[in-house]
């Protein structure tokens, strides 16, 4: 059973995002090791998950685990592939959180090891409704593969995408909850402004949400008539200029990404 033992390499946010989700689905391992430079870090994380192992600056204690998550931003994690190389166990499985790096170049600094899986977290995992998308290397089996995705699943959805693909989810998925909870917050404010008790507030907001998604993908509307169901918009003389910083900010983020 892949999964009985994991180390993560960085305990950051995406490490307590996927803990936080496993526990909250009763999906805990037993043994979860987490290794990390900042030992202020580790000891907020095991505060938080008392029976995780912390490791502070030894990688290669985290390494020797079946199931391995990199969870650090690419130039950092560039600097550790050679260092964890020789504790990898044979019949490991790393999995990379961090876009930019290819499963060709995880093995190159790996040494040559290939059993390597790209995933592109997302915050919403911490309460198993995140968005996953994962690419396999060709070195694991499709039953490998199949664990893996039982496990991923309590996170939320986890699609088999093309490894090409990571960087254009990064944007869209990874980073997207960035791009509306700040306004959602603010409309929450706004209503207990106008008086409304924060959980009559928080229950509207939601459903509002819910059911502007159903909308758009469940109505067979086109995107314009979507759009025209609700006549009065009070920031509609802005929608040009809030598109044209979605294109700008984040086309650039994805050739940075890709390049």
């Amino acid at each position: 059973m892949i999964g009985r033992t994991i180390g993560f390499i960085g305990g950051g946010r995406i490490t307590r995002i996927i803990l936080g989700g496993l526990r909250r689905a009763g999906q805990m391992p037993d043994h979860v090791t987490v290794s990390d430079e900042n030992v202020g870090t580790l000891n907020a994380l095991r505060a938080e998950f008392p029976n995780v192992i912390i490791a502070p600056n030894d990688n290669g204690k985290a390494a020797a685990n079946e199931l391995v998550f990199l969870a650090l931003h690419p130039p950092a994690l560039k600097e550790i592939l050679g260092e964890i190389a020789t504790s990898l166990q044979p019949e490991a499985i790393v999995v990379s959180l961090a876009p930019k790096i290819s499963i060709a170049a995880l093995s190159e600094g790996l040494g040559g090891f290939k059993r390597i899986v790209r995933m592109n977290p997302n915050a919403p995992s911490i309460v198993n409704s995140g968005h996953n998308p994962v690419a396999f290397s060709t070195a694991l089996t499709p039953s490998e593969k199949g664990e893996l995705k039982v496990l991923f699943q309590v996170l939320g959805a986890c699609p088999e995408i093309p490894e090409r693909d990571i960087e254009a989810y990064a944007v869209l998925t990874a980073m997207g909850p960035t791009y509306f909870w700040f306004q959602l917050y603010e409309l929450i404010e706004l209503g207990k402004s106008f008086g409304l008790s924060a959980d009559a507030v928080e229950c509207g907001i939601a459903d509002m949400v819910r059911g502007a998604v159903a909308t758009m993908f469940e109505s067979d509307l086109s995107p314009a008539e979507v759009i025209d169901l609700v006549p009065v918009k009070p920031i509609g003389e802005d929608e040009a200029a809030l598109k044209h910083l979605y294109r700008t900010k984040l086309m650039a983020m994805y050739a940075k990404l890709r390049s």
